[in-house]
C-alpha cells in the first residue's frame, strides 16, 4: 500500500520535513522513496503540497498519515475532520481509584 507520510531531513536541531510517496514497508529514513509531494518547515508552520499530485495518488489509493492527512484538510485539498495525532494512551488513574479496587 502506497502511503504519503513525511520524511525527517535537515541537521539537527533544525528540523525540516519532506512529504513523500512510500510504501508503507519502507522505513521513513530509508530514503526509498517514489515521489516528494512537498515540504514542512515546523519552524515557521509553513507546508508547501503539490496539490494536482496528491490529489492523483490520493485518487489512485494511497493513503496519507495522520499528519498529512491534517496538512490536506487545512489545505484544503481533502474534505474531513482532522484527526488527533497525540499519543494514545489511557489517562492515569487516582491512587483512590487503585486502592478502592
Amino acid at each position: 500500500m502506497l502511503m504519503i507520510r513525511l520524511q525527517r531531513i535537515g541537521r539537527k536541531n533544525e528540523a525540516h520535513f519532506r512529504v513523500v510517496l512510500t510504501d508503507h514497508k519502507n522505513a521513513a529514513k530509508s530514503g526509498k522513496f517514489q515521489e516528494i509531494l512537498g515540504s514542512y518547515n515546523p519552524k515557521s508552520g509553513e507546508v508547501t503540497l503539490m496539490e494536482d499530485r496528491v490529489k492523483h495518488w490520493i485518487s489512485v489509493g494511497a493513503q496519507p498519515s495522520d499528519t498529512v492527512h491534517n496538512f490536506l484538510v487545512t489545505k484544503g485539498i481533502v474534505e474531513g475532520k482532522k484527526k488527533n495525532v497525540l499519543s494514545r494512551k489511557s489517562p492515569t488513574k487516582k491512587r483512590k481509584e487503585l486502592k478502592a479496587a
